[in-house]
């Protein structure tokens, strides 16, 4: 992932948003802080995707120096970092949410949900048959902030 504060690609803002988060490794580290709760190394390298420890260490580096994340001691574990999305982190959930409901319209996704949790298939079909998403935003940012994660079960 380039760093975006020197010279961009292009002016173009789909070119800007793409070199700040759009890599396929950063998308899956907010959506695993944001939708499964995960803030450590350990819970990131622990996803389903199977990410390696070099790729891991330098997207959470840029994410980090684009203030995506802001990372903090453990509460418990001050050996422990935990990392946790900023403000400008938080202005992504939109994204996901439409990432998460698009896949969730696709029959591809669809063939595939049995693998995936009770909460997280009831939710992505609410987010693919729901039209204005703007409460779902507002919630997910609610969870967030206060520190759990969205998928967790209700």
């Amino acid at each position: 992932m380039k760093e975006t504060t020197g010279n961009l690609r292009s002016n173009c803002p789909v070119n800007f948003g793409l070199e700040n988060f759009g890599d396929k490794w950063s998308l899956l580290i907010i959506r695993d802080i944001v939708f499964w709760g995960k803030k450590t190394y350990g819970d990131f390298l622990r996803s389903d995707e199977g990410i390696a420890t070099n790729i891991l260490a330098a997207r959470l580096v840029s994410l980090l120096k684009e203030g995506i994340l802001r990372k903090e001691p453990h509460p418990t574990d001050k050996r422990t970092e935990i990392y946790l999305l900023t403000e400008k982190g938080m202005e992504l959930i939109p994204l996901m949410v439409e990432i998460v409901a698009w896949s969730g319209k696709l029959t591809e996704w669809q063939e595939n949900a049995g693998a995936g949790k009770p909460e997280q298939i009831k939710q992505v079909k609410r987010f693919a048959k729901t039209q204005d998403k703007r409460k779902i935003i507002a919630e997910i940012r609610e969870v967030v902030g206060k520190g759990s994660y969205f998928f967790a079960p209700r």
